[in-house]
């Protein structure tokens, strides 16, 4: 993206309890509707249908708009903190309206009450890409904003769906949660319904807990790309003039055009290539889902030795590091106040959930480097828990 037509146009996402609207340049919502990807669908909208919206993102690139903001900002009082690893300046006036500008990507936001139960938040910068990414991600946090004041949670935890049952994955970094997610979603009938994370809340109506996407890219290491078989596609799609998703490191897209299927690394720091959800379903076949039912939590661990199967030893209780806060949320804190609550849901959602949670199978998995042999192994042991619910 280079230029950006004047000519509005409107996209919006309905989640659940939550409605955001988008207005701005097509590119700008064609990239959140892409960014969203088949788990939050987007329709587009008549530009002045946004006054049923809680809240409504606007989009500009105007450089003289910016300045002018970037200038107002600088001469109020204000603090100095950090977004998205950058450097930010947020002022707070007395009305509610909160002014804030990020220099080093010429951006500046201004959230404001625009009616009695709406906000609108307006994204204005200089240079097109930076604009749409930061309309991305603020519509994004928007709708985490009003799912965690309805209750929802959010969970580290990757996610499988079957006939609606949702089998959650749980560990900590580099214990298999994207191994075991994708390699179910590369059975028959099985959809993943996330990598990283899940929305999660109790059903009264249902009596279950149910479990929502949370769109973003998908982080596969060049050694799981090599054993899924998935490095030539890729290197085709990319030789070809496709993209992976913009937060990719280059290093990855420089070994993946070289034809390198080893492991990268950047000190303690695996580089992983950064896959569009939409390019899993059209470059992979992989199916993904849009909503499920919990029915076990997957606890894995990833042996060098062996045949996979069953590892009790693995399964344990929820903990408070599963939760989505901390370090990972501190990247991105509440600065125009669109959650308004702890960004991993409130202690009495958690606490509500986490006692559900006990109620499920909590199922120790020990899983080889033999991606074959682990498909065979969950299909077989997953899909015979299922058949006791029939």
């Amino acid at each position: 993206m280079t230029t950006l037509p004047t000519l509005p146009t409107a996209i919006r996402t309905q989640l659940a309890e939550a409605t955001v609207t988008v207005l701005g340049p097509r590119p700008v919502t064609a990239w959140t509707a892409r960014y969203f990807g088949p788990w939050w669908p987007t329709t587009e909208v008549p530009v002045d249908s946004h006054h049923d919206s809680e809240l409504l993102v606007t989009a500009h690139t105007d450089p003289i708009h910016y300045q002018e903001l970037a200038d107002r900002v600088g001469l109020e009082p204000h603090q100095t903190t950090s977004y998205a690893r950058e450097p930010m300046l947020v002022t707070h006036r007395s009305d509610g309206t909160i002014l804030a500008v990020s220099p080093g990507q010429r951006l500046a936001y201004r959230a404001y009450r625009s009616s009695e139960h709406g906000r609108t938040l307006d994204i204005i910068g200089c240079d097109a890409e930076p604009v749409a990414t930061a309309t991305a991600r603020l519509a994004r946090e928007a709708v985490r904003g009003r799912l965690l004041r309805a209750g929802w949670c959010l969970l580290h935890a990757s996610a499988v769906t079957r006939d609606g049952r949702a089998f959650l994955t749980l560990g900590d970094k580099g214990a298999g949660k994207t191994t075991t997610a994708l390699t179910l979603a590369r059975q028959p009938q099985w959809q993943l319904l996330a990598n990283d994370r899940v929305f999660i809340r109790p059903d009264h109506h249902t009596g279950q807990l149910q479990v929502l996407p949370w769109p973003a890219a998908i982080a596969v290491g060049l050694g799981l790309l090599r054993a899924f078989g998935w490095t030539d596609i890729l290197r085709g799609r990319l030789d070809a003039g496709d993209q992976l998703h913009p937060t990719q490191d280059s290093r990855v897209t420089r070994a993946l055009l070289a034809g390198s299927d080893e492991p990268l690394w950047d000190g303690k720091r695996e580089l992983k290539a950064q896959i569009w959800p939409h390019q899993l379903s059209d470059w992979f076949g992989i199916d993904l889902s849009q909503r499920g039912a919990v029915t076990a939590l997957l606890f894995p661990a990833l042996t060098y030795e062996g045949s996979p199967g069953s590892n009790p030893a693995a399964a344990r209780p929820i903990e408070d590091s599963d939760w989505l806060a901390g370090k990972t949320e501190d990247r991105y804190p509440d600065i125009f106040e669109l959650a308004r609550v702890p960004l991993g849901g409130t202690d009495l959602a958690r606490d509500l959930v986490t006692a559900e949670l006990r109620a499920h199978l909590h199922q120790g998995l020990a899983l080889t480097h033999d991606i074959q042999a682990n498909a065979r192994f969950l299909d077989q042991i997953l899909g015979d828990y299922l058949r006791t619910f029939s």
